[in-house]
């Protein structure tokens, strides 16, 4: 992930940020005629790991969504190294724990640290960093503690989907700690744009899509 974040100064991104350029000069943002406008601030790049059918445009289970407030690429760990991570009770050099019950691989073969949960309720503008800039709206937990998401003018997931950034969440199958990164197949990196991330022998393994976060509604 870190990689691709020092080609932020692409053609695309530079699109991405004339539009909030274009938001802070006009200082809002329509959702549509009669609604509420929103202003938004540009951010430091941030990250959400999000679930749910590429071709939908909105949908329940936001609850489940995670968010990297910084590029956690660069803070990872080789999977390669993991015995030696074991030797320093899972303290990695950015200070982060691992965690043996719940441990994320990015599309390079680093571990990385887990990311925040749920994913604040708000309104967020969102990229894949190719043709597509939208305003994601995450809606508060509801008395089921369910919460619905939205994309603006019919964008799908999959168009504010970063493909070459994969990401997965691994937890022990049965609860007895069989769970282990080095069981992970190392040749399978780096993973394939859109591919699927590589089992482990006994885990669950959960496949995340990535979305760019550059810009939050201002109240936020």
């Amino acid at each position: 992930m870190s990689a691709i974040i020092r080609q932020l100064l692409t053609s695309r991104v530079l699109l991405v940020t004339g539009l909030l350029l274009m938001i802070a000069t006009f200082g809002h943002v329509a959702q549509a005629e009669g609604e509420d406008k929103t202003t938004f601030r540009r951010i430091p790049t941030q990250y959400i790991a999000a679930l749910g059918d590429p071709d939908a445009n909105s949908g329940t289970g936001a609850q489940t969504w995670g968010l990297w407030r910084w590029d956690p690429g660069p803070r990872g760990v080789w999977l390669k190294y993991y015995e030696i991570l074991k030797a320093t009770g899972g303290i990695t050099p950015a200070r982060w724990k691992f965690d043996s019950q719940e441990w994320w691989v990015d599309e390079n073969g680093l571990l990385m640290e887990k990311p925040s949960f749920p994913v604040p309720a708000g309104k967020y503008v969102v990229t894949g960093d190719r043709e597509t800039v939208s305003v994601l709206t995450i809606h508060r937990l509801d008395k089921d503690g369910v919460q619905r998401w939205e994309l603006d003018d019919g964008v799908k997931l999959h168009d504010v989907t970063h493909l070459p950034c994969r990401s997965a969440r691994y937890t022990p199958a049965s609860g007895n700690g069989s769970c282990s990164p080095a069981s992970v197949q190392k040749t399978a990196f780096p993973v394939a744009p859109g591919g699927v991330m590589p089992p482990a022998e006994g885990c669950t393994k959960q496949d995340y899509s990535v979305l760019f976060v550059i810009g939050v509604a201002v109240d936020q």
